[in-house]
């Protein structure tokens, strides 16, 4: 055995496996290796061996491979869906609705309109019409995507599924609370027969994921806090390696006064709780209108009040538990800061004791301010600040003041008065009546402003963000000389300025 191989294998016996626990019943379902930096080496060298001979092959046979992953997800749907749920916790109803189903939609788009999306674009210029121009998008060659806990199937493959249709290959590095999620988005491929090398999962810690952002990668996808991301900012940076961020957010609800008062209610109770608020579109701050804020907070109360949390055994629960114990720390941490400061608990207020995982109570807060935590960091568990504001101009200003800037929504029955106070709110997506699901919508895209982001995914607008432009320029008509070309004269300058006086002056580029 060689000294470089024996490194190696004691640095993989040094890392010892992770272990994946249900974070709603504390027991351990299973483990997967803990790769090292010089594993992810070698995976890395596997992708590019692997690169070329995808990206030769046809949208139509790439399609080919997503068609059939398709297919097994859906005869495997019910494995996937409880895998999910005891990896993060979260009820069956919102693994099927949130993670699978739309990732299904989005595998069946992307291979079907992929080559329409990526098609080769050919024009004439507007002055020289005698040079032709054409844009073709070629793949990267390997790209990374690092993906969250939060939604640790559907998140993932939206930036598997595009980045293979664009002919790339691609390292998954999944969460280190949700490997065995990651394992089986990489069996489904596997099993589809896709190509050896092409896709490959990389289970780890942070110290596994820093490995694939400081190796000889073309481009990195993350998802995550704006604390790592900015990390991975940085060291991508030193090596001029581009990169997409989709990092946190403080969604803001504006309810107006002629909101359509039940759909506004219960979009306000699933906006702020589904996946235990877990999503960076939660709404975590919502600006009613004082001309109905009584009655609106009245039932907002009520309904959370109803919701079931608990272990999901019979699809008889709304909520589950919190993914990991930090992040329980950091929910409590928050409400407590702002009880301290003044804040009051309508319903909830603290962790659920009679439940063994990491459960915290569904919680409306309301007299809070700007000066508390809750109000400014990102939460990211079951929890609902209220402000009342004198009118939207206020829920305007309010919510414009923040770091993030993901996705806002606004609850009025007037779509022109929505989309005018849309026009005006600092966020990457505005949704009128409706909150959250445009991430499910592989049509639309996503992405923030300020910080909670750089790029775009989902869309052709995030296709394009798997491709790099080759631009080719050629002449019609071939001729032996440029009028720009040497020797310069006096003569060609004179020349050159009555030209642009015929063009620009006297307009005759319009007429020609």
């Amino acid at each position: 055995m060689t000294a470089e191989a024996i490194e190696l294998e004691e640095s993989v016996r040094a890392r010892s496996d992770i272990i994946s626990i249900n974070p709603a019943t504390l027991e351990e379902i299973g483990r997967a290796p803990n790769l090292s930096a010089a594993q992810v080496q070698q995976a890395v060298a596997r992708a590019r061996a692997a690169a070329q001979g995808w990206a030769s092959l046809s949208f139509g046979e790439r399609a080919r491979y997503i068609t059939r992953a398709r297919q097994l997800l859906l005869e495997e749907q019910d494995e996937i869906v409880d895998l999910i749920s005891n990896e993060v916790g979260k009820p069956r109803f919102e693994s099927l609705v949130m993670e699978v189903f739309p990732v299904a939609d989005l595998m069946e788009y992307f291979a079907a309109k992929s080559a329409r999306l990526l098609r080769s674009e050919r024009f004439t210029l507007s002055i020289f019409r005698n040079k032709v121009s054409q844009i073709d998008y070629r793949p990267l060659g390997v790209v990374g995507v690092i993906s969250p806990w939060n939604y640790p199937f559907s998140i993932p493959m939206g930036g598997i599924v595009m980045a293979l249709m664009a002919g790339n290959a691609v390292l998954l590095k999944p969460s280190e609370f949700t490997p065995l999620v990651g394992l089986k988005i990489g069996e489904l491929f596997q099993e589809s027969g896709l190509p050896e090398g092409v896709l490959q999962v990389l289970t780890g810690d942070g110290e596994t994921g820093a490995a694939l952002v400081d190796s000889p990668i073309d481009k990195i996808f993350f998802t995550g806090s704006v604390g790592a991301g900015r990390k991975v900012a940085e060291a991508a940076a030193r090596k001029l390696m581009p990169v997409v961020l989709e990092l946190g957010g403080k969604d803001a609800m504006i309810v107006c006064r002629d909101a359509p008062f039940e759909r506004t209610v219960n979009g306000a109770v699933w906006g702020a709780f589904t996946n235990c608020g877990q999503a960076c579109a939660s709404v975590e701050r919502l600006y009613v209108v004082e001309a109905i804020a009584d009655k609106f907070i009245d039932a907002v109360v009520e309904k959370v009040k109803q919701l079931r949390v608990g272990i999901d055994t019979e699809h008889r629960i709304d909520i589950g538990s919190l993914a990991n114990e930090n992040q329980l720390r950091i929910v409590t941490e928050q409400v407590n800061d702002a009880l301290a400061k003044g804040a009051i608990a309508l319903t909830g207020g603290k962790p659920i004791e009679g439940l063994k995982g990491y459960f915290y109570e569904p919680t409306v807060l309301v007299n809070v301010d700007n000066s508390m935590r809750v109000m400014k960091e990102e939460t990211f568990g079951p929890v609902l600040p209220i402000v009342v504001v004198k009118d939207e101009e206020e829920a305007i200003r309010e919510a414009n003041n923040s770091n993030y800037g993901l996705l806002a929504s606004v609850w009025t029955k007037s779509i022109v008065r929505g989309r005018a106070i849309a026009e005006r709110i600092e966020a990457g997506t505005v949704i009128i009546n409706d909150v959250i699901y445009t991430h499910g919508a592989c049509q639309t895209p996503w992405f923030g402003i300020k910080e909670s982001g750089l790029g775009v995914t989902h869309s052709k607008h995030g296709l394009l963000e798997f491709v790099c432009l080759k631009h080719v320029n050629w002449d019609l008509l071939p001729l032996w000389w440029d009028l720009w070309w040497f020797p310069y004269s006096k003569w060609w300058y004179r020349l050159f300025k009555h030209l642009m006086s015929l063009l620009y002056r006297w307009r005759l580029k319009k007429i020609v």
